[in-house]
C-alpha cells in the first residue's frame, strides 16, 4: 500500500495532500489507508504527473487521433451550461442541470494510476463524485444490470467528429457492481481545478482498474439498463477490445504486448514498467469471481 512523501510529489499535489492531511488531523507520511482513500495494492510510492502533462496529453476522438493534437482544438467547446439525461431504472429521470446532478453529494478527491491500452500510464490527482451516489441520488432499481453513458455529440465544436473514426457517439458501460464500486468516480476535476475540456469537461467516468478507453469523457447521458451496453471500442473492434477491458498483463493485445507500461512525465520510473493485474487495484478481483478472464478482457 503506497505512502505519500512531501519530498516526492509536485508543488500542486502538495497543496492537495496538506488539504487531506488538515482534515484527517494526521501528518504526511501515513498510508492512504490511515487517510481514508482508495489506494493502489502496492509497495510503491505513487508521483503524480504534473499538471501540464496531463492536460496536454490527452487520447479524444472527438477532436483529435492526435495525442498532443486535443488540447490546441477545444478552444470553442462549451462546457456551460451542461445538461445530463437520466434515464432507464431510475425513481427519477429526466433531463437536469449538471450542478442539479451533483448539489448535495460528497466531493472526493482521488490519486489514481491511469493506464491506457496503448501501454502508457500517468497519475492523476481527480477530484469529484462516487458514481454510486449519483445513481443512488435518482434512485437506481434493482432491475438494472448495466449502466450506460453517453459523450456529447457536437461536430461544431469537435472537428475530430466531422471524420468517421468511430460510430459517434462515443458510448460506454458498466456492469452494475462496477459502477457501484467506490473506487469508481465521477471526476469534474483534477488538481482541484476544474477539469479541462481536453480531458472530458465538464465531467467523465473513471474506472481506475480498466484501460482508459473505458473512462468515457464529457458525459450527457446515465442509463440504467438491463442488457449490456453499447461500448464504442468493443463494438468497433471486438477482437481488440473488450466489454470489460480489466488492465491485465497475462492478456495482450493482438498487436501489442500489455506485460509492461511506459509512465509518462513525472510518473512511476524512468522507462517501462510491469503492469499489474487490474492496474494494481486488487480490491476489485472478487467482482470478476469465477470469470475466465483471458476469454472476458
Amino acid at each position: 500500500m503506497y505512502k505519500f512523501k512531501d519530498s516526492e510529489i509536485t508543488p500542486e499535489h502538495v497543496f492537495l495532500n496538506r488539504r487531506k492531511f488538515m482534515s484527517a488531523g494526521v501528518s504526511a507520511g501515513l498510508s492512504a489507508t490511515l487517510l481514508g482513500l482508495p489506494s493502489l495494492a502496492s509497495e510503491e510510492d505513487l508521483i503524480p504527473n504534473k499538471y501540464e502533462d496531463i492536460i496536454s496529453y490527452n487520447n479524444y476522438y472527438e477532436f483529435s487521433t492526435s495525442k498532443e493534437g486535443v488540447k490546441p482544438l477545444v478552444g470553442d467547446f462549451k462546457t456551460s451550461p451542461w445538461e445530463v439525461q437520466i434515464e432507464g431504472a431510475f425513481d427519477k429521470t429526466g433531463t437536469f442541470d449538471l450542478n442539479d446532478v451533483l448539489a448535495g453529494l460528497a466531493k472526493q478527491d482521488r490519486i489514481y494510476r491511469f493506464r491506457c491500452v496503448e501501454g502508457w500510464s500517468m497519475v492523476v490527482p481527480w477530484n469529484g463524485f462516487r458514481l454510486a451516489d449519483i445513481l443512488n441520488k435518482f434512485g437506481l432499481q434493482s432491475s438494472a444490470k448495466y449502466i450506460a453513458f453517453q459523450t456529447v455529440e457536437r461536430p461544431e465544436e469537435m472537428p475530430g467528429m466531422r471524420y468517421r473514426s468511430l460510430d459517434w457517439p462515443y458510448r460506454e458501460g458498466l456492469r452494475i457492481d462496477e459502477a457501484m464500486h467506490d473506487l469508481t468516480l465521477m471526476a469534474t476535476g483534477i488538481y482541484d481545478k476544474d477539469i479541462p475540456a481536453q480531458n472530458g469537461a465538464p465531467m467523465r467516468l473513471v474506472v481506475p482498474w480498466k484501460y482508459g478507453f473505458k473512462s468515457i469523457k464529457s458525459i450527457v447521458k446515465i442509463s440504467a439498463v438491463t442488457e449490456e451496453p453499447y461500448a464504442t471500442w468493443n463494438q468497433t473492434n471486438s477482437r481488440e477490445y473488450g466489454f470489460y477491458a480489466n488492465v491485465n498483463p497475462n492478456v495482450d493485445h493482438p498487436r501489442w504486448s500489455q506485460a509492461t507500461e511506459r509512465p509518462l512525465g513525472g510518473g512511476l520510473l524512468a522507462g517501462r514498467v510491469d503492469t499489474k493485474m487490474f492496474n494494481g487495484y486488487d480490491e476489485v478481483a472478487s467482482l470478476y469471481s469465477g470469470m475466465d478472464l483471458k476469454k472476458f478482457f
